[in-house]
Formats: C-alpha cells, structure tokens, sequence
C-alpha cells in the first residue's frame, strides 16, 4: 500500500492485496495507519485464497465483513484449485473470482467444468467479474474470454516490474473495454445482506406457519436425503437446540453427508467439537436464543434450502410441541440464515 501511495496510484486502479484470513488478526498500529490512508486514496481488492475458506469459517466472515465496512471489494483467488469451496461462494459473496491458471492454460477437467458452471451461475446472478490468471499465449487468452473474463493477469500482458509512475501508467492488464472494478456489484448486495443474531429473526407474520414437533422432523428427514443425492458440494448446518436431539442415528446420517460435502456443521447445548466424523460442532449455552432454534440450511452453487424454525415452548408431549416455522428456498434468506449459524462454528 505504501509503494502504491508513493506512485501516486489513486482509485482508477485496482490494487489488490492477497491475504490470508488468520493473519487479520492482530494488525499493527502503523499497519492501521496505513491502511486507513489508502482506504481513501485507492481501490483496494482484498483477495482471499480458496485454501483459506473452510479452516476458520467465522474468521474468514469477519474479515470479509471488517473490509467490505472499510470501503474495501472482495476478490477470490485460485477458484478452480480446490471445487469444494466453491460451497462458500455465496458467504464471501465476492465482487470478483481469480480463475486459478489451470482453467486458462488448458481444456477444463470434468471437475472443472463444474466449477465453472458454477461461476457462471454465481456471475450471473450478482454481476460479479472475472479475472483469469495465468495468460501467457494468444491461445489462453481465447479461452479466458471464452470463460467470461474481462480483465486478466499473466505474462502476455504485463510481466512483474517497478510500479509505474503516474505520467506512464498504463491499463495493460484489460482485456476488453469494460467498466472499472470499483463499481458495486450485486454481489455486494449478498454481502450486505443483515446477518440475523438467531435464523429465526428471518421469520415474518406472513411468511412463517405453525407445525409440529412431528411435521419440522419429517421435513428435516427430507431435506438431508435430498442433500444427500446432490452431486455439487454442499455446505449443511443444523441447529439442534441440545445435543440430545443429536442422536445416534442422526450422527450417522450426518457422518455420511460430511464424508461428501466440504462443510458439515450441527449446533446444540452439550454438543462436542467433533459429534460425528467430518462433522463441525459448535456447544451453544442452556441460557442463549439459540437454543429456542430449529434449523438446518443447504447452500450449494446450484441448490439451496432451510427450514428455519423457532420453538413456541410448549409443554406436553415432546412430538406434539409446536414450531413457528418458514421452508424456503430463496437464496438471500437461506444464506442469511446460514450465515448465522456459520457465526458460531470454531475452527478445525
């Protein structure tokens, strides 16, 4: 940031600055300093690498939350190196996905093909744009536009030098004429979408109904087997108010969609760390909101689902108690409702 204020770069040029989540988290104060001048000076990129996705989960939100209030977009790099975390695309909801070189340098894998289905889907939807890494020949350039890039990095359009000074600067990273990065995506309206304290502040009087104890199981059941015949990798949390709910059975069936899908997580009063293999669990205290939740959310590039519910505390039978609930499938409130969720689970 420095080397970029020195060279009189200002914001029609996008910095970009590679970082990994953990290391947020102590900042030197010459550091804020810095950063602080430049968040008013530059366009700054903030580019998280798809390693760092699925170690701490919560810490990569909070730092994509701490730049996108500091005036900062959000880029993700390598997309195509690890397809599993295409399944947290939606919760960094990045202004701008880095093609990982591997998918400008030859014909895609079928693994890579579904990622880049995927990224198409994402594109459209949010207006997001598309870098591709890695051009060093006419031949990767054809298949980075046919990918959808209009910007890009690589050999054949800029090798690493000094930074240029301002009278000699030069756009040569461009592919095509298109408008500049700093315009906000509707990727930033995913981003600034209100994460709710407890999933259940999504319900509202004309969307929510009431159910059983019975019905919310029998939903639950459907919504798992139907993650389960997914082929796109999915993430999956459930809260389960207590640990008992956790029961054998359903740890098995949650060991199962664990073992094919990147990130599995279950919340409850009581619950282990790790409750079943692959599983993330997250203890919740007897005393906070979340333990009046019932709700399981499904996110994948292209499916998604929750149901989201809040118990009404009654007494009696424990199959008869009833359920303020909402089943939707609209993507905004089922990310929202994860995102909640997300908020809670420790890293591996």
């Amino acid at each position: 940031m420095t080397g970029a204020l020195d060279a009189g770069m200002s914001e029609d040029v996008s910095l970009f600055i590679n970082i990994e989540p953990l290391s947020t988290r102590i900042v030197p104060a010459y550091a804020r300093e810095i950063i602080g001048t430049a968040a008013t000076r530059l366009n700054v990129v903030v580019e998280l690498t798809e390693r760092s996705l699925l170690a701490d989960p919560a810490e990569l939100l909070e730092t994509v939350r701490r730049a996108r209030k500091s005036g900062c977009l959000i880029a993700l790099d390598d997309v195509g190196s690890h397809p599993d975390s295409l399944a947290l695309l939606e919760f960094v909801a990045p202004d701008i996905i880095k093609l990982d070189y591997t998918l400008s340098q030859s014909d895609p894998s079928p693994q890579q093909a579904a990622v880049v289905l995927a990224v198409a889907a994402y594109v459209e939807s949010s207006g997001a744009r598309i870098v591709a890494e890695g051009i060093e020949t006419d031949a990767h350039l054809r298949r980075a536009t046919a990918l959808g890039a209009a910007f890009g990095q690589g050999w054949m359009l800029g090798r690493p030098a000094p930074l240029p000074t301002l009278g000699d600067r030069q756009h040569s990273g461009a592919i095509s004429a298109r408008p500049t990065l700093s315009v906000k995506s509707g990727a930033h309206a995913r981003a600034d979408t209100a994460v709710p304290s407890v999933p259940s502040d999504l319900l509202t009087t004309s969307s929510a109904q009431v159910g059983s104890k019975s019905l919310l199981l029998a939903l639950t059941r459907q919504l798992e087997d139907h993650a389960r015949h997914m082929p796109d990798p999915l993430t999956i949390q459930a809260a389960f108010q207590d640990s008992a709910w956790f029961t054998q059975s359903v740890a098995d069936r949650y060991a199962r969609l664990a073992a094919v899908n990147p990130f599995v997580a279950a919340l409850g009063v009581g619950m282990d760390t790790e409750p079943a293999a692959g599983v993330r669990g997250a203890e919740l205290h007897p005393d906070e909101r979340f333990v009046g939740e019932w709700t399981i959310t499904i996110v994948g590039s292209h499916y998604c689902a929750a149901l989201i519910a809040r118990d009404l505390g009654d007494d009696g039978a424990d199959h008869d108690r009833r359920f303020e609930f909402l089943l939707t499938h609209d993507r905004l409130t089922v990310v929202a409702a994860a995102r909640s969720i997300m908020r809670r689970v420790l890293p591996k």
